[in-house]
């Protein structure tokens, strides 16, 4: 694996043993010294060209946990705003002497390019709503450490898939990893290719939720026009809101996760949020992990160190 940019190219083998180190990661994360030295002398750099509060602080963390040094870049006050292009941007930051870039573009398509113009290893940190790697790896991981496997579980998927890079992956490695995938949502809220994907799908909640394990909530994307394809925010949460009668519904070892940010009391209702049975948290937590386990495999970290 040269680079990490779509969840679709990645076999079960590779899932599996990046999860696998990842595991190892959370422990090294539960030491009084969260750190060990498996990437020093390396520098990984943060090109986010989008804003980001979790993915970003998480891989920076992830970098550091593994001894890397990093360099962080923000469209506002570099010299995009000067004019330069987008291939200039990144050669010049590789001329700095980076070892690998997580790259995050409202672009589709945009870490395909850089990976095409520079020589290191290129992470997908987010491209529009096309892909988010790293963010599926983070959620099989939380779902395997609650359940112990992927296999045999059943996951539904709601809210606004068609403007999400995370259902993509998540779709992808989930169903990779032994699941089987349920899209809920609105007719206007799922892709045009969605027949050509290895899920089913259903537009209504209530008849899926006494049946699934794990029930995945998205936001509506009103940035990328996921608002304007419905009625009202009060008329989704009322259809496709995980609120508390809908949530007494769900069989007792079922959770409920998120990638936030949430929008509580549209997907996800305030006491939800706060469930014992919510693993959003958790998802934080092993973000950093899963991140470590990337950065570790893209630039040939030992397992000894």
């Amino acid at each position: 694996m040269n680079h990490l940019l779509s969840t679709e190219d990645v076999d079960r083998e590779t899932l599996e043993q990046l999860l696998s180190d990842a595991d190892g990661f959370s422990e090294v994360l539960s030491r009084p010294i969260p750190k060990v030295p498996a990437l020093r002398g390396k520098t990984v750099a943060t090109m986010f060209f989008e804003p980001s509060t979790r993915t970003r602080m998480s891989f920076e963390k992830a970098a550091k946990a593994l001894s890397a040094d990093t360099v962080s870049f923000s469209p506002g006050t570099s010299s995009l705003s000067k004019g330069e292009s987008l291939k200039d941007t990144v050669l010049t930051v590789r001329a700095m002497g980076v070892d690998l870039m997580v790259v995050r573009h409202k672009s589709t398509g945009a870490p395909w390019r850089i990976a095409e113009w520079l020589d290191i290893p290129i992470v997908n940190g987010g491209d529009g709503a096309h892909q988010h790697p790293t963010q599926a790896l983070l959620d099989c991981l939380t779902i395997k450490q609650r359940f112990g496997t992927l296999d045999g579980l059943r996951i539904a998927i709601v809210g606004d898939i068609r403007h999400s890079r995370v259902a993509r992956s998540d779709i992808f490695a989930m169903t990779t990893l032994g699941a089987t995938v349920v899209l809920v949502a609105p007719p206007t809220l799922l892709p045009v290719d969605a027949e050509d994907w290895p899920v089913e799908v259903a537009d209504d909640l209530d008849d899926v939720v006494p049946s699934v394990d794990v029930v995945y909530l998205l936001r509506v994307q009103t940035e990328r026009g996921g608002a304007s394809v419905f009625p009202s925010l009060s008329e989704y949460a009322r259809r496709f809101g995980m609120n508390s009668a809908r949530f007494d519904r769900l069989q007792d070892h079922a959770v409920v996760l998120h990638p936030g940010p949430m929008n509580r009391g549209v997907e996800i209702g305030y006491d939800v949020a706060d469930d014992e049975r919510s693993l959003i948290l958790a998802q934080v937590t092993n973000g950093v992990a899963a991140r470590m386990a990337v950065l570790f495999r893209l630039l040939g970290g030992e397992h000894d160190a």
